[in-house]
């Protein structure tokens, strides 16, 4: 395929990752207007969020295979067509339940769409440098996105309606869905009958959707609740069902193979872990910024902002030549070291805070972040061959999506907590607010260094290969990533030379 395609096709890959992370972030500032103008409650109006986390995080695992049996292409394009309809449909709500219906139609279309996005950029991009970019700009996309998000909802939600924050949904996804259909390298795909589960599909969204639901109402019940409890361990037995399942199975869904690299198990359990804490840093700072300073949302996410452009930054300028020249391990514990900086900081945030002193040089570590999320994506794909790309793909969103569930649910309970136990013991409200985040704060930076200690010992790092007496560069050149079917690299020795060296 040629340069100027893959970069089209990148493109189009990363509006789609712009729009799934900014619709989960940009509807949180809006949320006081939704909830006056179509009148729900404040226990209906947390399903706003709650429907779309639901839908989108227990469909990921099950639209990535899909991907890799009908076309990836084919269930991208179906993707983004769900969301950009649903998007639409959210926008002209006149009731709560048209709007969380809708918002449950967002979250699937995303989960259809992000699964396999990864699956295509892998396949795209096969030379070392261009796919250590590629993944630089997709994950750059997925990390700035949520800051961007909240500016972007403040200032749609005060200058126009809360509609506008899904109206603008509607051109860049008509964009994308035009642009894919050109651009995105047709694939059929390995066949339903290569995988068709439908028994272990039945178990496994189950299981995921029964353990976000009772994630999302732990801040309601508790965590020690029958209600949390009772929902947890269904949610375990259906997923433990569905492993028993995927071992028996003539054609699994999930073929458990994928989970035998080291590189997939450990990128996805170090990503569980930093996400979770991360995540719920962006949810708790900006409830601090609001509660505990005063600030309004347009000025809440403009504080936020350096933390999106040093991410941004680092992500697209520096940490592809870092992974190139030292490995994505490296790269990872470096960005993992960052970001324990960034929450061990805020566990001593004051209630009366600077700025530029106390919360500026927090925002200005969250670099590590574009350090850490682009290697951990490599690692995450990198044990999958072509067949199960879709599938990887999957598997390390719905880490993800999982990781943000636990961690804002956990850790904005123990906020709320210790919040109240410092209440009850006379502690002013900013006080007593500021010493429940700063508890999860501390939470936070113990996940990031459980993060840390898995990436540096189950993560391997890799021998560079010896470079071939003819190759001018000083690269090291990583090992071949499997060719797509309709580009296999004996047929097409010019374009493998010129393209394909990864």
């Amino acid at each position: 395929m040629h340069a100027q395609t893959r970069s089209l096709a990148l493109t189009v890959l990363a509006s789609a990752m712009l729009m799934t992370v900014l619709d989960g972030s940009i509807v949180t500032v809006a949320m006081p207007a939704i909830q006056a103008d179509l009148g729900f409650t404040p226990a209906g109006l947390s399903w706003v969020v709650n429907a779309y986390l639901i839908a989108f995080g227990s469909l990921l695992l099950l639209a990535g295979r899909l991907g890799d049996l009908i076309g990836r292409k084919r269930m991208f394009l179906a993707g983004t067509a769900v969301f950009t309809a649903a998007s639409l449909l959210a926008a002209v709500a006149g009731s709560p339940a048209v709007l969380i219906a809708a918002r449950f139609l967002q979250g699937a279309g995303s989960a259809m769409s992000s699964a396999v996005s990864l699956g295509i950029l892998v396949t795209l991009f096969t030379e070392p440098r261009e796919r250590a970019r590629a993944i630089a700009v997709f994950s750059f996309t997925g990390a700035a996105g949520a800051s961007v998000g909240q500016v972007l909802g403040g200032l749609l939600t005060d200058a126009l309606s809360w509609n506008w924050i899904f109206f603008i949904n509607l051109p860049i996804g008509a964009a994308a869905i035009a642009l894919a259909a050109h651009v995105l390298p047709a694939d059929r795909g390995l066949g339903l009958r290569a995988g068709a589960d439908a028994l272990g599909a039945l178990l496994v969204t189950a299981g995921l959707m029964t353990g976000i639901y009772a994630v999302v109402r732990i801040e309601e019940h508790g965590a020690a609740s029958a209600h949390t409890l009772g929902l947890g361990a269904l949610a375990l037995a259906l997923l433990a069902g569905f492993l028993v399942r995927q071992r028996r199975a003539a054609t699994p869904l999930m073929p458990l193979r994928i989970l035998r690299s080291r590189a997939v198990a450990g990128a996805n359990l170090a990503q569980l872990l930093m996400v979770a804490a991360l995540f719920s840093f962006q949810v708790l700072v900006a409830l601090y910024l609001q509660k505990v300073q005063g600030y309004g949302a347009t000025a809440t996410g403009l504080a936020m902002l350096p933390a999106a452009l040093v991410i941004g930054a680092v992500s697209l300028g520096v940490s592809a030549r870092l992974v190139t020249r030292f490995g994505e391990r490296a790269v990872l514990l470096t960005g993992l070291g960052l970001l324990v900086g960034v929450l061990g900081l805020l566990t001593r945030l004051p209630v009366h805070a600077s700025y530029a002193v106390d919360l500026l040089p927090v925002m200005l570590l969250a670099a590590g972040f574009g350090l850490a999320l682009p290697a951990l994506t490599s690692l995450g794909m990198s044990g999958a061959d072509e067949a199960d790309a879709g599938l990887a793909s999957g598997l390390f969103n719905t880490t993800q999506q999982i990781g943000m569930a636990l961690g804002v649910a956990v850790l904005t309970t123990l906020a709320a907590a210790r919040t109240e136990a410092l209440g009850a013991a006379g502690a002013g409200a900013a006080e007593a607010l500021t010493g429940g985040y700063r508890l999860a704060f501390a939470v936070g930076t113990g996940l990031l260094l459980a993060a840390l200690a898995v990436a540096a010992t189950v993560l391997r790092a890799k021998t560079p290969a010896r470079p071939q007496a003819q190759e001018t560069s000083k690269t090291p050149e990583a090992p071949r990533a499997p060719q797509t079917p309709e580009a296999p690299q004996a047929s097409r020795p010019a374009e493998a030379e010129a393209v394909t060296a990864a």
